[in-house]
């Protein structure tokens, strides 16, 4: 869907890799070698992007950095179409439904290091969790939005990611 709006997809890439998880940073090397494109295709939206205030620009280690601008007037809105077309948005409203003891939905793996890789590991944090409803929801959000989905169960959260929605 997003595809249709946003034609380039190394900067539909790059948009996800820093709106996913706000505090991820990268560089023009790394960014280039992690998605698999060519040094100037990645340079030529990085230049874009942050001329258009989206993206920070800073140093670090002898290198130039970027990160999300989360002072932009629009960050809120453009990290929650990004949301909305990994399917984050759909999958948080479908547990939070049938799920009332869940206290904490942590996004771990690739997704929080800002990668689309197709495969979203989340940790569900509560109380008395049914573990075969939690099975046929996976089944249920990927038909939704087209991405595996990989659900842990636990009691306590400490050590295990990111922290995108705290109930």
């Amino acid at each position: 869907m997003l595809e249709t709006l946003i034609t380039s997809k190394t900067r539909l890439r790059i948009l996800i890799k820093f709106f996913i998880n706000v505090t991820t940073n990268g560089h023009l090397r790394g960014l280039a070698t992690e998605m698999q494109e060519s040094t100037n295709a990645i340079r030529k939206e990085l230049n874009n992007l942050s001329d258009a205030g989206y993206l920070d620009k800073f140093n670090e280690k002898n290198r130039v950095s970027y990160k999300a601008n989360s002072k932009h007037p629009l960050f809120l809105t453009l990290q929650k179409i990004i949301h909305q077309h990994i399917g984050l948005e759909a999958m948080v409203s479908s547990i939070l439904e049938r799920l009332g003891s869940i206290k904490t939905i942590i996004v771990v793996g690739d997704y929080a290091n800002g990668i689309d890789s197709g495969v979203i590991e989340v940790v569900l944090v509560g109380d008395d969790l049914d573990k075969d409803y939690i099975n046929r929801l996976a089944y249920k959000i990927k038909s939704k939005i087209d991405r595996e989905v990989h659900f842990i169960a636990k009691n306590s959260y400490e050590g295990v990611g990111l922290i995108l929605f705290q109930i």
